[in-house]
């Protein structure tokens, strides 16, 4: 038996030509990365080069490069579509790119390879991420496509490490304010020597580090460490008006901006030749004293000034608003409340209305309206849609609906970081749609605060057509991310930039991620080479260790080791047999097909309910295509709605579009499930174990060309 801690055939078998190395790994640490290792061995031999593989996967890092392999090697590739650390690779040429790349471009990677920068150490030779892998690859899209990725999951890591604060700050702010506050002229009110005061403290710092943690691993992303302190200090700066004169800081746009200009900027300044004396203080000291001075005196003198003159002449526009009609008013503060979340345009409307509170409060009736809408309607998308969304998505959606009842607006940022150009609009919308009817319903809010929070403490009066106009502009939220999602292409916002970097970043798109994006400029998938959000967080739950040890099967010899038989009808440890194996597909589609393979594995008794696999297997598709290419479509499942795991496999002579990177329709079909219990060493070995073997074009048209189930069986029998 082959197990993922085997190395792919050939790998380090020696040969008359160059000695190279590999690396390969995906964002989720599967399919792609054992199959990319595996065409790489394949090619070095075929070409009379050995060639050594290390596979980071989720399962951990195996066949790994010793400081030998490394000392006697002529060049070294690595396909990845995450950070992989090349601090032992200084002195050596390294090729960066794509694990897509080692998929399907093996040969050329290895005649490239000898090109390739020689790697100098931190921010010179090799670029960080794929960068120069997108400039070695060529011609083509390649390279635009591969910059594209980089950037997206750059914006991906920033959203994945801001959603905790926003989650933590929010939650504890809207407990605070549920326990512990009082409906005042100022709002809702904490005592200042109450408990309730202190948790809402601490919420609030959780609340202002969101912005410099989104800004700060944007920047981490693109150019690691050095890049960290400028960043979070740019999201900090960006966060904090009154440093640059404004009453409202530039939100989680301005905190994106500074990411991305904090992460190139580092870039740059690596670029730069120094005297050996100084490379060792340069990421340390000099790059980041020299980035954060950079980057905030750029924002406080040269982009604050225009920050504060859009609050100011917004402030002075609304004012000569107040006499129009409540709805065209009402729509005007719902577009700007739903825009930037906390960001100017936002802080300009809520200020607005917060200073007409005594004598015209429904200004602040409408604003009360639309500020819960964003983070309501987007909690309630999860809901409505939830196999459009990953899981960390769809807890942070619950999160959100929790903090909109207490009319904090900005849970709704995670969700309009990722997908900007999807979910800004349908915030807006949503916004107007509330405030409009509030308007027109001449709903007064007594108090500088929003949400149906507010309607409970008795400070709004129309409470009837307050929460109709919540409602329905939560609802119209919901509706229009979910069809402006369906229509982008699920859970992905590709091609799309992030509001307030524009083109000089060159953003390709929101997640997968993730879920990088990689956010189809950013399939889902991991090693599409695209990148993506990181959807399938199996985590390395079982740790490379426990993912090593030897797994009973009934292919193996207990004391020889030696390949036996399988058992008639069961291979892959029993978990495909001859009842989950099906000689044609009727279905012409994906989603028929899923379906249709749901329904063969359902027959094994393992299946406790196949609607809830079905709807666990379209979650995973719409975290992106599990067409792996080469005619192959592996999609999976963990659910508790299977009790055992089991695994299916069908064939479609005429194929089936599933998305694959490469273009082909899927021939071969299998299907995974496991319990959440075996989603560590099983469904990794079992992915690993399929994703290898069906590299080999031989064993694949074997496969299509049986006869019969017997005759399938057979030639699967052969994975173990």
């Amino acid at each position: 038996m082959t197990s993922p801690a085997d190395p792919p055939n050939g790998a380090g078998a020696s040969g008359p030509g160059l000695k190279l190395l590999a690396v390969t790994a995906c964002p989720t640490g599967i399919a792609h990365t054992y199959m990319a290792a595996e065409k790489l061995a394949q090619a070095a031999e075929s070409l009379g080069h050995s060639m050594k593989v290390e596979t980071q996967g989720s399962i951990g890092a195996e066949n790994v490069l010793s400081d030998n392999d490394v000392s006697e090697a002529d060049g070294i590739i690595i396909a990845a579509d995450k950070d992989v650390d090349r601090s032992r690779f200084v002195g050596k040429r390294v090729l960066v790119v794509g694990v897509a790349d080692g998929i399907h471009r093996p040969q050329r990677l290895i005649e490239q390879v000898l090109d390739a920068p020689v790697y100098e150490g931190d921010g010179s030779g090799a670029g960080r991420g794929g960068v120069s892998g997108a400039a070695a690859s060529g011609g083509g899209g390649g390279g635009g496509s591969k910059g594209r990725s980089v950037t997206y999951k750059a914006l991906m890591n920033g959203v994945s490490y801001m959603i905790p604060f926003v989650v933590v700050g929010g939650l504890l702010i809207a407990v605070s304010l549920a326990l512990g506050g009082d409906t005042t002229s100022k709002g809702i009110v904490i005592p200042d020597d109450s408990f309730w005061k202190t948790v809402n403290d601490i919420g609030s710092i959780g609340f202002e580090l969101m912005i410099p943690a989104l800004s700060g691993y944007i920047a981490y992303a693109i150019a690691d460490r050095p890049a960290l302190v400028p960043g979070m200090v740019g999201g900090w700066i960006a966060a904090h008006g009154e440093l640059y004169d404004s009453e409202a800081g530039a939100g989680f746009i301005g905190a994106i901006v500074t990411g991305f200009l904090a992460g190139y900027l580092v870039l740059w300044i690596k670029r730069v030749k120094v005297p050996k004396f100084v490379q060792p203080i340069m990421p340390i000291i000099v790059i980041p004293i020299v980035a954060t001075s950079a980057l905030g005196l750029f924002f406080i003198y040269v982009l604050g000034e225009p920050i504060s003159w859009v609050f100011e002449q917004l402030t002075d526009w609304l004012g000569g608003l107040t006499g129009t009609s409540a709805a065209v008013l009402g729509i005007i503060l719902g577009l700007m409340i739903a825009f930037d979340m906390g960001g100017p345009v936002n802080k300009t409307a809520f200020l607005f209305g917060a200073g007409l509170v005594s004598k015209n409060p429904e200004v602040m009736g409408a604003c009360a309206a639309a500020i819960p809408v964003p983070p309501l309607g987007q909690g309630l998308a999860t809901l409505l849609r939830r196999r459009m969304f990953d899981d960390q998505e769809r807890e942070t959606g619950l999160a959100a609906l929790f903090m909109g009842f207490f009319g904090i607006t900005e849970g709704a940022i995670p969700f309009a970081a990722a997908r900007p150009a999807r979910v800004i609009p349908a915030n807006m919308v949503g916004g107007a749609v509330a405030g409009a009817i509030a308007g027109v319903a001449s709903v007064e809010d007594n108090v500088p605060h929003g949400g149906p929070i507010v309607a409970v403490l008795g400070a709004v009066g129309g409470v009837p057509m307050f929460f109709v106009a919540v409602v329905v502009g939560t609802a119209v939220t919901a509706l229009v991310t979910i069809g402006l999602m369906s229509v982008g292409g699920g859970a992905v916002d590709s091609g799309s930039a992030p509001v307030g970097v524009g083109a000089a970043v060159g953003v390709g798109g929101s997640v997968g991620g993730s879920g990088a994006s990689s956010v189809a400029a950013e399939p889902v998938l991991a090693g599409v080479g695209s990148g993506g959000r990181t959807g399938e967080t199996s985590g390395a739950a079982s740790g490379a260790a426990g993912a090593r040890k030897a797994v009973a099967s009934p292919g193996v010899a207990a004391e020889t080791g030696e390949v036996e038989a399988a058992p008639a009808g069961q291979v892959l440890s029993g978990y495909l047999t001859e009842q989950t194996v099906k000689e044609r597909l009727a279905a012409d589609g994906k989603d028929a097909a899923i379906r249709e393979m749901a329904e063969l594995l359902a027959a094994t008794g393992k299946v406790a309910d196949a609607e809830e696999l079905v709807r666990a297997a379209f979650a995973r598709e719409d975290q992106g295509t599990t067409g792996l290419g080469e005619e192959i479509a592996i999609p999976h499942a963990k659910t508790d709605a299977v009790t055992a795991p089991v695994v299916g496999f069908a064939r479609s002579p005429e194929g089936i579009e599933w998305g694959a990177p490469d273009g082909t329709k899927a021939r071969l079909v299998f299907m995974i499930a496991v319990p959440e219990a075996d989603a560590g060493d099983e469904h990794l070995r079992i992915l690993a174990l399929l994703s290898r073997k069906l590299m080999a074009e031989e064993f694949r048209e074997r496969l299509l060309g049986a006869g019969d189930v017997e005759g399938i069986l057979g030639v699967l029998g052969e994975i173990e």
